[in-house]
């Protein structure tokens, strides 16, 4: 997560609440899924995939260039080639149209980078 690229009515998350918060929020949502999994008892965490998917879809049918997370296929973005990650895109009739790389700092390279490594050991395993 980059909460610094967060905003709520325009104003960036950072500057409203402390970073302690943030960070609680963050290591909350990590565990989300799980958490609305064992909340649901049976079935699993759907809601919010399925959100995701009508945005992403009434941006592509209405093509309306929304930038929404999305796993694209990269091409050199983030330094990154021949492997889908969950990044920024913008999403038209066109489908992805665009990747969007965001200036990221040392520290979140370095988790984007570690984030791929484990894609990657996954893809290997599976032999796809």
């Amino acid at each position: 997560p980059l909460p610094r690229y967060c905003t709520v009515s325009g104003v960036p998350v950072p500057q409203l609440l402390s970073k302690e918060r943030i960070e609680a929020i963050v290591s909350r949502t990590k565990l989300a899924g799980g958490e609305i999994v064992d909340l649901l008892r049976t079935g699993s965490a759907f809601y919010s995939p399925a959100a995701a998917s009508i945005e992403m879809a009434e941006s592509y049918l209405r093509d309306r260039k929304r930038m929404l997370p999305c796993a694209a296929y990269l091409e050199g973005e983030y330094g990154i080639s021949g492997y889908f990650m969950g990044v920024p895109v913008i999403i038209g009739s066109g489908g992805v149209e665009k990747v969007i790389e965001l200036d990221l700092t040392a520290q979140e390279k370095q988790a984007l980078r570690n984030s791929f490594e484990h894609v990657r050991e996954l893809v290997d395993a599976s032999g796809i």
